[in-house]
């Protein structure tokens, strides 16, 4: 499953490098040239990693980093500035940036800064503990009190994908478009059928959910700990 990443970028040339070499190494990318755009562009795309400059046209990147702060995004911010004063790198993470780099800067250095943040962020789980369920993910596997329980490999990788947003709703299309793998999101129920054996599977009672909840219009959101 590919790592989403958002360039938020004016200068063309640089977001062009940018966005061709994260492509490159296997990230999925989106472009926003504007402040507003990456408000709208971060609601939209998801990513797990925002690249964000400082210095841009109407609302300027500490304003953006404010905002997803605000809405406790589970996204990385990684600043990318010009500026070399230590105010603004302060701010930028007190604003809720976890790291900042200065241009110019290699490639090298980028992708460094970007797999750290993205470790601390979204750290790899290797599995799942549901009450008495544990399942593990890489094993594709799950046992309930030393006794094994069947879970088809898209049931675990629904539970994976969830757990790695944990906390935050995920919506069918997206559930569709990165499990499922559709590029064009089709009419279907798959998403709801497969929530609804998973429920039978995880919940002590599946008419009143402890662990997948319902967000009504929006999808469904995970909550291990309750």
């Amino acid at each position: 499953m590919k790592r989403k990443i958002l360039v938020v970028e004016d200068d063309t040339s640089l977001a062009r490098v940018l966005c061709d070499n994260l492509v490159y190494e296997g990230f999925e990318v989106a472009l926003a040239s504007d402040g507003k755009r990456a408000l709208k562009d971060h609601d939209a795309f998801n990513p797990d990693l925002v690249l964000l400059d400082l210095t841009l046209p109407g609302l300027d990147g500490l304003e953006v980093c404010r905002r997803l702060n605000r809405e406790q995004s589970r996204t990385g911010i990684i600043i990318l500035t010009a500026r070399t004063q230590k105010e603004d790198k302060v701010q930028g993470l007190r604003l809720g940036a976890d790291d900042y780099i200065t241009k110019p800067f290699t490639l090298d250095e980028l992708l460094a800064r970007i797999e750290a943040v993205l470790r601390r962020v979204h750290p790899a789980d290797d599995g799942l503990v549901l009450g008495s369920l544990r399942i593990d993910f890489n094993q594709y596997t799950a046992e309930r009190n030393n006794e094994k329980v069947a879970f088809s490999q898209r049931e675990i990788e629904v539970l994976r994908y969830m757990s790695e947003r944990s906390g935050k709703v995920v919506s069918r299309d997206e559930l569709l478009r990165n499990v499922w793998g559709y590029q064009n999101i089709p009419l279907t129920r798959s998403v709801d059928n497969l929530i609804a054996r998973l429920r039978w599977k995880i919940e002590p009672d599946p008419d009143n959910p402890r662990y997948i909840h319902t967000v009504y219009g929006d999808g469904y959101r995970l909550t291990p700990g309750r």
